[in-house]
């Protein structure tokens, strides 16, 4: 698979199975999202499918690879700022399908009359992920003691990053 042919594109319903399964296989290890490892798909999907939430899905040689979303970071005088959070399939996570959707995500906030990105919870072990940020501008802006019940490491730190648009 090359990152030549990823495509990004607003998510569809027949795309539930698809999100349904990388969501499923990404918390299921328990060490990088907020959802318990047996959290349904079901519970998975409503969440990622709410209709206050602009949901976008990845795709490769017509299979879907990973997927974002975008909303509002907070209602009224707050709906300013954006929030998003990223999810893409474990065996690609090293390929820059993330990168991808971390950019095309900003432009897409951007025009979606976003004036920043604030991602109020980034688990502090998830190593990957905030070096992704950090490269693409993000700063810390702050950090949350004990925040996170990791499966393997205990209660660790999460970080509040933000970004300028």
């Amino acid at each position: 698979m090359s990152l030549e042919n990823l495509n990004i594109r607003t998510a569809k319903k027949d795309d539930a199975e698809a999100i349904g399964q990388i969501a499923y296989e990404v918390i299921k290890t328990g060490d990088t999202w907020i959802f318990a490892p047996d959290t349904s798909k079901e519970k998975l999907l409503d969440y990622f499918f709410d209709k206050k939430k602009y949901l976008y899905v990845a795709e490769m040689e017509d299979q879907i690879v990973g997927f974002f979303f975008l909303t509002e970071n907070q209602k009224d005088l707050g709906n300013h700022i954006a929030n998003a959070g990223y999810m893409v399939s474990p065996n690609l996570q090293i390929k820059g399908i993330g990168r991808r959707m971390g950019d095309f995500s900003l432009l897409e906030a951007k025009r979606l009359g976003f004036q920043a990105m604030q991602f109020n919870f980034v688990v502090k072990t998830n190593e990957k992920a905030v070096h992704l940020w950090q490269s693409l501008g993000f700063q810390i802006i702050g950090e949350i003691p004990e925040a996170f019940q990791h499966s393997e490491l205990g209660l660790v730190n999460a970080f509040i990053m933000y970004k300028k648009l």
